[in-house]
């Protein structure tokens, strides 16, 4: 006997899914409209979380996270006017710029990673695009850290065509490259990169063969349909991004967003955990990854957010230059919600 249907779910009495063939909302799509995004953030709360909920179920196993760590291999000094961001040269938030790392360091602090629990170690530059000359010094990291059985990810900026290539045939598994808000609201976050220069380096990645990295920013200033033209501008690429990451913004004294939010207060808890449920529904298939903003999040929010189709979070004490919730901290969050590591796909 049938219970009821949810988002297009049929449900039985023990609660259990009933698959029907027709408008399977757990199976991606590529025609969201703006208007459709908006609308689901407009659900009410709780049945939005369930249905997020539901269709995480469909492909993952809710009591599985993914743990990635993040390391600045070159920091300060960007070129790039991004006004969230401590690393851009545009801004004075007294950072210090430095050189690119050493391959064997790096490899070290792969290292460190794997066995503070990590199975994707992920390297980021701060860097308007990446210099061929870099190039060999990052296949020497990235075949290095490959080597530890860690799935590789990187970010450093924009890439061409054969950049992608020579960073594929070094064994990278996952390139970031974050859209950072919607297109609308694009302009008043960086003016030194267009939205479609994001969009031909995310053409590189997947043309070469490596999984896409790919979210945004939110706690910006933007409106709620800011937010659901991000998701939009996700939903609709050519294949939806492997990873999602979903950040809230951590303020910066000095950067133009920083000051802002400062001043006007961070996005809603609530509003957050939409922003979640929101991306699990159109991008089904994706790693929904707790990005910078997780060390004034408390236990609840995160459990919400991980209800919603969050499976991953950014684990160790510094995200790039922001801080994130030490080991220990992570290890009473998912001892609190039984939770458990998921183990690397790609390593």
């Amino acid at each position: 006997m049938v219970r009821r249907e949810v988002y297009g779910i049929r449900m039985a009495d023990d609660a259990s899914p009933i698959r029907t063939t027709a408008c399977d909302p757990s199976l991606p799509r590529h025609d969201w409209t703006l208007d459709q995004v908006e609308a689901l953030f407009a659900r009410p709360f709780m049945e939005l979380v369930f249905e997020a909920a539901t269709v995480h179920r469909r492909w993952f196993d809710p009591s599985e996270v993914q743990k990635s760590q993040l390391l600045s291999i070159k920091t300060g000094g960007c070129a790039e006017n991004c006004g969230y961001c401590s690393q851009s040269a545009s801004f004075d938030t007294g950072l210090k710029a430095e050189k690119l790392m050493d391959a064997t360091a790096v490899i070290a602090e792969a290292m460190a990673a794997k066995a503070g629990g990590a199975s994707r170690f992920c390297m980021g530059a701060a860097w308007r695009e990446l210099k061929d000359r870099d190039t060999p010094k990052l296949a020497t990291m990235i075949a290095g850290v490959k080597a530890l059985g860690l799935e590789t990810c990187a970010t450093l900026g924009m890439l061409t065509a054969d950049q992608a290539q020579q960073l594929k045939d070094a064994g990278l598994d996952y390139y970031n490259h974050n859209l950072d808000t919607g297109p609308e609201y694009y302009a008043e976050v960086v003016t030194t990169r267009t939205y479609q220069d994001r969009l031909d380096t995310l053409q590189h990645v997947r043309d070469a063969g490596m999984s896409t990295c790919c979210g945004g920013i939110v706690g910006m200033g933007e409106s709620r349909r800011d937010r659901a033209g991000l998701l939009h501008a996700l939903a609709t690429l050519p294949e939806h991004p492997d990873s999602l990451p979903v950040n809230a913004l951590v303020p910066v004294t000095g950067t133009p967003l920083g000051e802002r939010v400062l001043k006007t207060g961070e996005i809603d808890p609530i509003e957050f955990v939409r922003t979640v449920a929101v991306a699990r529904l159109v991008c089904p298939k994706a790693m929904v990854r707790l990005s910078a903003g997780r060390e004034t999040m408390s236990p609840e929010m995160q459990a919400l957010c991980f209800l919603a189709g969050a499976n991953s979070i950014f684990v160790g004490g510094k995200l790039l230059t922001t801080p994130n919730p030490e080991q220990d901290e992570d290890a009473r969050l998912f001892a609190l919600l039984d939770l458990k590591p998921m183990q690397p796909l790609h390593a």
